[in-house]
């Protein structure tokens, strides 16, 4: 079956993308590839099993982990931080903790834009090859020294200004995960702009997800409270508040005009929930909150593994649309790569991995299945999201949001089994678990920004916390409050940026941790030096693009110069483990 080339007006044969590229330059292109969805399904699942089985053996061997050796988790053991986790139960709840938004936004968002097959090589090699080692590393890299966190080594193997350069990143990323996942939800809590947008159901969709998300998050409340003085055994709370997670999705459906407001409103309110979930007890809302939400993510994983197995549905967008299609991503180098964000690498995932995982590791064996495997597992998710854009044509993909997308992806796979009488239950869930990814994000981001302030400036005292969330806080609601609607298209570029230059970074820091220890270093410095690069360039033009672009005080300039520190920091960064590199050599 020939391929073809669709330019504006005119149809040609195709025998090649390139050549697609040289004939057509100046026009969209749409190279179509024709393949059968349950084939690529599982070719990508072989590729992703031969990579664990492999390569992940393979990085194994160069940290020399060994079970002789104790775990932080082992040596403080105090019951509240550090407690020895089977690798079962930490890799729920370390998948639990990256699997957000960001692979589902992402993927969706890249393949309108070049097409399904650019998305899914990037996604495929990526995850294997940077995404899962990254995730590896920096878990091993944490286990090691105490459970230490990735501004601490990086302060430890590339000095303390190091350290402190690294401190101001990774709250600079923060802010901008804050403000593009807020955005984004606030979207999708308005009726006519949200996931249940195009699916032709007489309530209001935004007010049903809404609804459905704000009784979850109580639910969450209860359960920790429950669980805090009661204590019931956990077999019997996941009898009680899993089904009523469930159920909570029906009852947004029968009150969804009960939380109608505009996307501002909605805004300010999700941030406000930020700085108040970032204070609060983890027992009280995170801990509860992850455990519905882990449920709520495998079942959306199971959909998805229906609907590609047994939908029976066809691809209906393009394999490849064009190497440089303009608007918000631009050129296919560098912009694929930042749009998918943490689909194939994210920076983030290194905060999560230091920050608490790390502490719950028993054996060092168990590094290999809960950081390596987890990520790859994140690019299943990430492969899951790109089907629900694939089997749409770009006229029902016109005006959908990518949580639009997602939710009526994932309620189409669920009529396929309730049948379509419930489709309004459906495609809430669909949406509802969309935005369940985003607050695990939202809330442990503001948390993580907050700890970040109050160690820079020493503030250990609850004012200090207070304070610390605010700062965190403050300049989103101002994003948000300032920005026209649905300028999460402007932030979301920049966050994928600055998120996969952090996954740099950190690999920066561990490959002067492993030329220290005096083993290789290739297999996360050449990572690093690709996605260093890509990351740079991107936020490059972004910085330019912004400085040409604004118009006084406004958004466009605060993204131009978050770009600008960004790009100065990740110098600084460079210099300082050029310096120390070199100080290290053998004169």
């Amino acid at each position: 079956m020939p391929n073809y080339l669709f330019c504006v007006g005119e149809v040609k044969p195709c025998p090649s993308i390139l050549e697609a590229s040289r004939l057509c330059r100046a026009f969209p292109i749409e190279y179509r590839l024709p393949m059968s969805l349950t084939l690529l399904a599982l070719l990508f699942l072989a590729v992703l099993g031969t990579g664990y089985v492999i390569y992940g053996r393979w990085i194994e061997r160069q940290f020399a982990l060994d079970d002789a050796r104790s775990t932080p988790a082992r040596d403080v053991n105090d019951g509240i931080d550090f407690v020895p986790t089977k690798p079962f139960y930490l890799f729920g709840q370390h998948f639990s903790a990256i699997a957000a938004a960001g692979p589902i936004a992402g993927p969706i968002i890249a393949c309108q834009a070049f097409g399904w097959l650019p998305c899914l090589l990037w996604i495929a090699l990526g995850v294997i090859l940077i995404g899962a080692v990254h995730d590896f590393s920096a878990l091993a890299a944490s286990v090691r020294p105490g459970a230490r966190s990735v501004a601490e080594i990086t302060r430890d193997h590339l000095g303390s200004h190091a350290g402190l350069a690294m401190m101001a990143f990774i709250w600079i990323a923060l802010i901008y995960v804050v403000i593009a996942f807020a955005d984004i939800t606030a979207a999708s809590f308005v009726g006519k702009t949200e996931e249940l947008e195009g699916a032709r159901i007489a309530f209001n969709p935004g007010g049903a997800v809404a609804a459905a998300s704000i009784m979850y998050l109580t639910l969450s409340l209860v359960m920790g409270v429950v669980e805090r003085f009661l204590k019931p055994p956990l077999w019997l709370q996941t009898v009680i508040f899993v089904p009523a997670a469930f159920g909570v999705v029906w009852v947004g459906t029968k009150i969804s005009t009960l939380f109608v407001m505009d996307v501002k409103a909605w805004g300010v309110l999700i941030l406000v929930y930020c700085a108040v979930a970032s204070v609060v007890p983890v027992w009280l809302l995170l801990q509860p909150r992850g455990y519905l939400g882990g449920f709520i993510l495998y079942t959306a994983l199971a959909l998805g593994i229906v609907g590609v197995f047994f939908g029976g549905y066809d691809i209906q967008q393009p394999a490849f649309k064009g190497f440089d299609i303009g608007g918000m991503t631009g050129t296919l180098f560098p912009f694929l790569f930042v749009t998918i964000a943490c689909g194939a690498c994210s920076g983030f995932h290194g905060l999560v991995c230091s920050g608490t995982t790390s502490k719950q590791v028993d054996r060092e064996s168990h590094i290999r299945p809960v950081g390596y495997g987890a990520m790859l597992a994140e690019g299943f998710v990430a492969f899951i999201a790109l089907v629900t854009v694939m089997i749409m044509t770009s006229d029902q993909l016109k005006g959908l949001k990518p949580g639009t997308i997602y939710g009526n992806g994932i309620g189409e796979f669920l009529t396929l089994i309730i049948g379509e009488q419930h489709r309004n239950f459906a495609i809430t869930f669909g949406a509802m678990a969309f935005s369940t990814f985003v607050f695990d994000t939202l809330d442990v981001s503001t948390r993580l920004g907050r700890y970040i302030i109050q160690e820079l400036f020493n503030w250990r005292s609850k004012a200090g916390a207070a304070f610390a969330t605010l700062l965190t806080v403050a300049i989103p609601v101002w994003f948000i409050a300032v920005a026209p609607e649905g300028s999460w298209v402007k932030f979301w570029t920049l966050f994928g940026a600055s998120n996969q230059l952090l996954a740099a970074l950190t690999l920066l820091a561990i490959s002067a941790w492993l030329h220290e220890a005096r083993r290789r270093i290739a297999f996360t410095l050449l990572p690093m030096a690709f996605v260093l690069t890509i990351t740079l360039w991107a936020l490059g033009r972004i910085a330019m693009q912004s400085f040409a672009s604004a118009k006084g005080i406004d958004v466009v300039l605060a993204n131009a110069i978050a770009s600008s520190l960004l790009i100065g920091l990740a110098l600084f960064l460079v210099g300082s483990a050029i310096v120390k590199l070199r100080r290290q050599s053998p004169a």
